[in-house]
């Protein structure tokens, strides 16, 4: 059995992998909008079912990763320094 222990802890993340992910999300949702108004265009019902399963997969994978951000704390940023 699987435990979600991060999530009780909390864990950190880089502001560049933070940025990466709403990117993502980002580019997730506008692709799900775009599927979305292309359904009006589709005739056979298995590829409107198909469609329609796409949008849904590409908006939860969009809250899943909405969802992590919320629970992670971003690491402040290391600045490299030269001896």
């Amino acid at each position: 059995m699987m435990t979600n222990c991060a999530a009780d802890e909390g864990f950190e993340i880089s502001p560049q992998f933070r940025r990466t992910i709403e990117e993502r999300i980002a580019r997730l949702e506008s692709k799900a909008t775009e599927d979305e108004a292309q359904l009006a265009r589709l005739s056979d019902a298995d590829h409107i079912r198909r469609h329609m399963r796409l949008v849904a997969m590409q908006r939860s994978d969009a809250l899943r990763m909405r969802l992590f951000l919320e629970r992670a704390k971003a690491r402040p940023s290391r600045l490299m320094t030269r001896p």
